[in-house]
């Protein structure tokens, strides 16, 4: 059976959805955020809800942006991956406990840690990425979007 899809039977409401991604976007790059950097942000909340789609669609976007193919390679690993700072670990372990709410609440420490890095814009930003590249990630897997060579 094919899936409905979402963006196509509610467009309004899809393109409200991509209008406020647009604008989360624009105020993290405003902010200093690297917009290399966002779209590894966004792989990885991609793969950790497990949406080919979006995996696909966010290393497209980072190789865009000159990032490198050993640094995308690595993001699923980031931890034990020499290629990210202290500064963008931070980043992944905030976005990634925003992404797995089920788990429970965003440890204090973890918040924390990002804090030494990040501004409070900046904190709300990465936050609201996750967010947003969630509701993407749901869309695309309750639709069933296709994942072809």
């Amino acid at each position: 059976m094919t899936r409905v899809s979402l963006s196509k039977n509610s467009p309004n409401a899809y393109n409200k959805l991509i209008e406020i991604s647009n604008n989360i976007d624009e105020q993290a790059i405003s902010l200093g955020l690297d917009v290399g950097f966002i779209h590894l942000l966004k792989l990885r909340i991609s793969q950790i809800n497990g949406c080919a789609f979006c995996v696909r669609l966010h290393t497209q976007d980072a190789q865009k942006c000159d990032v490198s193919i050993d640094k995308i390679a690595l993001v699923t690993v980031w931890e034990e991956a020499g290629y990210f700072s202290q500064k963008e670990k931070a980043a992944f372990l905030l976005a990634e406990s925003v992404n797995m709410i089920h788990a429970g609440h965003i440890p204090t420490e973890i918040y924390e840690k990002a804090a030494e890095y990040w501004s409070e814009e900046q904190l709300a930003l990465i936050e609201w990425l996750s967010i947003i590249i969630g509701s993407f990630n749901r869309i695309a897997i309750a639709s069933r979007y296709s994942v072809k060579p």
